[in-house]
C-alpha cells in the first residue's frame, strides 16, 4: 500500500510541474529540445542571407532581446566562431556544454555574444542564449574574416 501511495505522489508531483532536482539545487541544466523551452524567435542577418533563431526561455535572452535590433561587427575566432563585446554585461548561468553545435548562440563570460558556425568539443563555459534553427549556409555567409551581423526582432 505505501508503495503505491509513493507512485501517485511522485505521479501527481510530475504532473503539477514541480522543480527538478537540479532547478532545487540550482544547477543549471544542458538543453538540448530547445523547444520545450523557448522564448522568442529573432532574426540573424548576415550580408544578403537571414537565418531564424529561438532563444530561449532565461533571463539573458530576454536581457539580449531588450538590445534588439543591433548591427555589430563580429570578429573572426578560431576558424568556428564569431564574437562581439557588448557593451554592457547581461545576466549568466554558465556550464560546460562539453560540445558546441552549429548555429549555437553563446554568451562567454557576462559579456562576450558568440556565434558558432562549426560543431566542435569544448572545455569553456558558456550561458546558451539560443540556436539558429536551419544553419545551412552559416559558415558561407559569415565567411573567413570579421563580419556585419544584424540581429532583430522577428
Amino acid at each position: 500500500m505505501k508503495s503505491i501511495l509513493l507512485m501517485v505522489l511522485l505521479f501527481t508531483s510530475a504532473i503539477i510541474g514541480n522543480p527538478s532536482p537540479c532547478e532545487e539545487a540550482n544547477i543549471p541544466m544542458k538543453i538540448e529540445n530547445k523547444g520545450a523551452m523557448a522564448y522568442a524567435t529573432i532574426k540573424i542577418t548576415v550580408n544578403s542571407k537571414t537565418f531564424t533563431a529561438t532563444l530561449l526561455d532565461h533571463k539573458l535572452a530576454k536581457a539580449f532581446k531588450d538590445l534588439l535590433p543591433m548591427t555589430i561587427t563580429m570578429n573572426e575566432l578560431n576558424g568556428n566562431e564569431k564574437y562581439y563585446d557588448l557593451p554592457n554585461s547581461l545576466p549568466t548561468d554558465s556550464y560546460n556544454p562539453k560540445s558546441i553545435k552549429n548555429g549555437n548562440l553563446m554568451l562567454y563570460g557576462s559579456k562576450t555574444l558568440v556565434l558558432f558556425y562549426k560543431t566542435f568539443p569544448t572545455p569553456y563555459s558558456y550561458t546558451k542564449l539560443g540556436i539558429i534553427d536551419d544553419p545551412t549556409g552559416l559558415k558561407e555567409a559569415l565567411g573567413t574574416g570579421n563580419v556585419g551581423v544584424t540581429f532583430s526582432n522577428n
